[in-house]
């Protein structure tokens, strides 16, 4: 099992878009193949930085996750919604796996 983190710089004027934006992806990303853990937006510290996690597979099983995201209506509408309002200055994915324990426990 991995763990993709995306770690997203947010416009700080804008933060109520990224609260759509994170919205936006609770059914489509389990609909998709992948595990939410959950969207998180800024609170204390950072007006800028946000994330998004999620547990997937492996990395084939991110590659059939993305393509099924990409056909989704919910998805492809939250992509366009993203590109159109340009809230999201950076997105940075990184996968990570469990080290605190033996694989399978």
């Amino acid at each position: 099992m991995l763990t993709c983190v995306i770690r997203y710089r947010i416009d700080p004027a804008r933060p109520a878009l990224f609260t759509r934006y994170a919205r936006g992806w609770a059914e489509a990303i389990p609909r998709c193949g992948a595990d939410l853990v959950g969207y998180f937006a800024p609170h204390e510290g950072s007006s800028t930085l946000a994330f998004g996690i999620y547990h997937i597979e492996s990395l084939a099983a991110y590659e059939a996750y993305r393509a099924k995201l990409a056909m989704d209506p919910a998805g492809r509408e939250n992509y366009a919604f993203a590109q159109a309002e340009r809230f999201l200055l950076s997105e940075e994915r990184t996968f990570v796996k469990r080290a605190d324990r033996e694989p399978g426990r």
